[in-house]
């Protein structure tokens, strides 16, 4: 179990640091398989949180901080909506529910991509909308890149600063995520990842990012985005079977 844990780790965050995104996608279906989707989600909210903060400093220059705090404002209520359903669903619903969620995630980014250019939207409430609920996904199943990937489409926000900026997004999502569910009774805090775990996750995030950045001249962003999908497609896809057997 726990090589698991390591290799999906060390495959996030080397995603994470080629296309700005993949931590999420690769491990809550993956820990949700292993753990069980409540504690699994959990630990993947912690370690995009760690994630996040590491990437964030490697990438501070191009964030957009104003955008940045205007979706993080607002991931807090979506969060604690997040965190009561999964303090009432039951596990094996849970299991389904991520599974879903996962899938038609990555179903409703792949139709964006293939019909081809969304409209362009200068609402001001585009932004904060996409906090609230990308902050819902994050605590639900741990993924919220294709709510951020679809409001950056919208706004034609420029890839190298999105990708920079997704950085503070993501530790902050993880941040909330962890503390909504252990006060709302979500997830106790005598179930929380055990205090050895979170060093392991640094070192682990800091191989892959050095990995990634080893790789950025040879993989594409598009590619790398397209492993990030196809892992989480089937991580999602076993977590929903699992999630319907066990019911």
């Amino acid at each position: 179990m726990l090589a698991a844990v390591v290799a999906a780790i060390l495959v996030g965050a080397v995603l994470q640091r080629l296309s700005g995104s993949g931590m999420g996608l690769v491990l809550a279906p993956t820990l949700t398989l292993i753990m069980g989707a409540a504690h699994g989600v959990l630990l993947a909210n912690a370690t995009t949180t760690v994630s996040g903060l590491l990437l964030t400093l490697t990438l501070r220059r191009d964030v957009d901080w104003r955008r940045a705090g205007i979706i993080c404002a607002c991931v807090v209520p979506g969060a604690l909506v997040g965190a009561v359903v999964v303090r009432e669903v039951n596990a094996a619903w849970l299991q389904v529910v991520v599974g879903v969620a996962v899938l038609g995630a990555i179903g409703f980014t792949v139709g964006a991509d293939r019909l081809g250019r969304l409209p362009h939207v200068t609402s001001a409430w585009v932004t904060p909308v996409a906090g609230v609920i990308g902050g819902f996904f994050n605590t639900l199943c741990g993924v919220s890149a294709p709510v951020l990937v679809i409001h950056s489409r919208l706004t034609r926000w420029e890839h190298r600063s999105f990708a920079a900026t997704l950085q503070p997004i993501f530790m902050t999502m993880g941040a909330i995520s962890v503390i909504a569910k252990t006060t709302l009774g979500s997830t106790g805090s005598t179930e929380l990842p055990p205090w050895w775990l979170m060093p392991l996750v640094v070192v682990l995030v800091l191989i892959g990012v050095r990995i990634g950045e080893g790789l950025t001249p040879r993989v594409t962003t598009a590619q790398a985005k397209r492993l990030a999908m196809a892992l989480a497609a089937l991580g999602g896809a076993s977590a929903l079977v699992r999630g319907l057997l066990t019911l």
